[in-house]
């Protein structure tokens, strides 16, 4: 039977595999054109699944392609490098190459070969010592301009990072109208993926469960596949796999999983960690510019994209999720405080109904008496790390839970990419309601916030949202921003604010 994969690239008799029909296309058009390219894309995007299907396309069509991989080659000699590379194309291309010791003559000999049709693809190509990386271009620049009188039709430089901008020299093949690009799955492939396992085990997957995993995950191929796979491990005798057992195993993956590709971004995001938490706190519009430092490396990584107006997005909601909990101050002390401070009788009327005028103002007198600072964490010099922004909404985050821990309640977060909010969906007594906190910075963002709750209330097929906006206590509103239950759209949305003292920080 097969599974989900994981780790690699598919082998299609052994894993549940997408054939990329329409990008195998696009790079069969390059290579025919004898166009020399690159490709660049964060990991886990199925990159090496991709070219293994490329490779296959092309042999059937009388190319003989070399594929390498030098992802550790940074401390790499020459003469190590060289020999590798040798053996390799001496497998795939059939030749008998004997050692040699420059780059340049290996090349000279592979143009020196006609009626033939190679493809040379080198992976993880950032892991090429910088010492003789150049060299190494020269010599495929100078097989590139004679491509037409020899064997070596194409080649492709592969990588995790933005290559074009490493290659893209005046000694250099490359343009950068000539790269690649490789997409995450749509949603019609993940639910083609899904389905493979649901033909072969009659299991099936709910079809809200199908529209979550391609929303927390963006699609992308490595966590699509990581998702489906503990789902099926977990519960491998249930028929059908349902919307609870999917927030089961969100939350493992939230909280219990250790994920070597979202260490690494965690990584890169400590670097960065103010601009991140600017992403996370407020709604600052940034454009996306790759060649700003953060941003470059932060969207090579898998974090950050482009979003239909130009501006810096998350991509990909579980790594914001779990960028939010790993900044929470965990070290503050304040949850045992509030536990002691909630009066869970007076949070509800006589039907069991949570009265969230009480809650609320609860929370507005815990605000009072302790601010906001405690959940700023600080460096070992006593220096704030974090923005003073991410308090408030933490600040919210550890009332509300230890509420629901007094209470036996429980809370999921919402798979949402937008900037500056949390969505975070209570369940008290079975009755769910959709919690959104934002920071205020104007009118119109107040009031169009109020809009995008109620309909994405209705998309999660709730009837109340709670809207809990924090506002500098030193501005002069219009009068609109009140707090106020209404109706928008056939959904209950009650507005609450919470001042906090701007001038003060």
């Amino acid at each position: 039977m097969k599974e989900f994969n994981t780790s690699g690239p598919n082998i299609p008799h052994q894993h549940y595999t997408i054939q990329r029909t329409d990008l195998i296309s696009k790079g069969l058009k390059l290579i025919e054109q004898e166009r020399y390219f690159t490709i660049w894309a964060p990991r886990q995007t199925g990159k090496s699944t991709y070219f293994r299907q490329l490779a296959d396309k092309l042999t059937t069509c009388g190319y003989k392609v070399a594929h390498i991989n030098f992802e550790n080659y940074k401390n790499a000699s020459l003469a190590t490098f060289i020999f590798n590379l040798i053996d390799e194309i001496n497998k795939y291309w059939e030749l008998n190459f004997s050692n040699e010791n420059e780059l340049a003559k290996i090349f000279k000999l592979i143009t020196k070969i006609k009626n033939q049709k190679y493809v040379l693809i080198i992976d993880e190509v950032e892991g090429i010592n910088h010492e003789y990386f150049g060299d190494f271009l020269h010599s495929i620049r100078n097989a590139y301009h004679s491509r037409q009188n020899h064997s070596l039709k194409s080649v492709i430089l592969v990588g995790v990072s933005n290559i074009v901008g490493v290659v893209n020299d005046n000694a250099s093949p490359f343009n950068i109208a000539d790269n690649l690009n490789v997409p995450y799955f749509t949603d019609r492939e993940v639910f083609e993926l899904l389905a493979q396992h649901e033909a072969e085990t009659g299991q099936l997957f709910e079809e809200k469960v199908k529209q979550k995993i391609c929303q927390i995950t963006a699609n992308q191929p490595g966590l699509v596949n990581g998702f489906a796979k503990k789902m099926v491990e977990d519960y491998p005798e249930k028929a059908t796999l349902t919307y609870d057992d999917y927030l089961k195993v969100e939350h493992w993956y939230l909280n219990v999983a250790i994920d070597k590709n979202f260490a690494n971004i965690l990584n890169k995001a400590k670097e960065h960690r103010n601009f991140v938490e600017r992403l996370l706190f407020t709604e600052e519009k940034i454009p996306f510019k790759i060649d700003r430092p953060s941003i470059k490396e932060l969207h090579t990584n898998g974090l950050l994209k482009e979003d239909e107006n130009g501006f810096v997005t998350f991509w990909v909601p579980f790594y914001k999720k779990r960028l939010y909990d790993a900044f929470y101050p965990y070290t503050n002390g304040e949850k045992a405080s509030i536990l002691r401070s909630i009066a869970v009788n007076e949070l509800f009327d006589a039907n069991g109904k949570l009265i969230l005028n009480e809650l609320i103002s609860g929370y507005k007198q815990y605000v009072k008496r302790r601010g906001f600072n405690v959940f700023r964490e600080k460096d070992e010099n006593g220096n704030f790390q974090s923005i003073k922004e991410s308090a408030l909404i933490y600040s919210f985050e550890t009332y509300i839970q230890a509420f629901l821990q007094v209470i036996d309640g429980k809370s999921y977060r919402e798979a949402d990419t937008g900037l500056g909010k949390s969505d975070l969906i209570i369940n008290v007594k079975s009755n769910e309601y959709l919690i959104e906190s934002k920071i205020y910075y104007y009118e119109n963002q107040f009031l169009n916030g109020k809009k995008q709750l109620a309909y994405y209330c209705k998309s999660l097929g709730l009837t109340h949202g709670i809207y809990l906006v924090f506002c500098p206590n030193n501005v002069k509103y219009a009068k609109t921003i009140i707090e106020q239950t209404e109706t928008i759209e056939n959904i209950t949305i009650s507005t609450y604010l919470i001042e906090f003292d701007e001038a003060k920080w």
